[in-house]
């Protein structure tokens, strides 16, 4: 789905108390990634979920501080990555989003956890921004992964596993 043709978030509606997440930002691009933490927290408001921030260093240590939360004091019922990869002139850009997405997918898998991915991997700062929510055309994918946290969420709790 393209960012010009995909549908606008809405929460979804949520049996039982309200949920309370961890949103993890790597504010390498912090005007983007600002933008898509702008989204989440909209969606986040609307359900009516509270929500704790944590920022890190970049794309490839958002899964490791979503790894690091399950450890901690705090419990959260979901999480949201976000954070921006651009493309630009060397293989770099690969390597980083094949191992955060990859990262991202093992502790979700792992420990079944209830994870909205707002990593944006883009190949110019035109398209980070369409989909931080600036600009003509634009959708928010901060918003999106809250949404899909919060379904996630959802889903546990009608299959018991919340």
């Amino acid at each position: 789905m393209s960012t010009i043709d995909a549908a606008t978030s809405t929460a979804p509606r949520l049996e039982g108390p309200p949920p309370h997440l961890l949103i993890v930002r790597a504010p390498y691009y912090a005007h983007v990634v600002d933008g898509l933490r702008d989204g989440a927290l909209a969606i986040l408001a609307e359900a009516g979920a509270t929500h704790d921030i944590l920022a890190v260093a970049g794309a490839l240590e958002l899964a490791g501080a979503v790894r690091l939360a399950l450890r901690g004091r705090r419990r959260y019922d979901g999480f949201v990555a976000l954070g921006c990869v651009v493309k630009g002139d060397t293989d770099h850009y690969e390597y980083v989003c094949r191992e955060a997405m990859a990262g991202l997918t093992a502790v979700v898998l792992q420990f079944g956890l209830a994870l909205g991915n707002g990593l944006l991997t883009v190949h110019s700062m035109e398209q980070a921004l369409a989909r931080a929510g600036f600009g003509a055309g634009a959708h928010n994918k901060g918003a999106e992964a809250a949404a899909a946290a919060l379904k996630q969420i959802a889903a546990a709790r009608w299959l018991g596993a919340q």
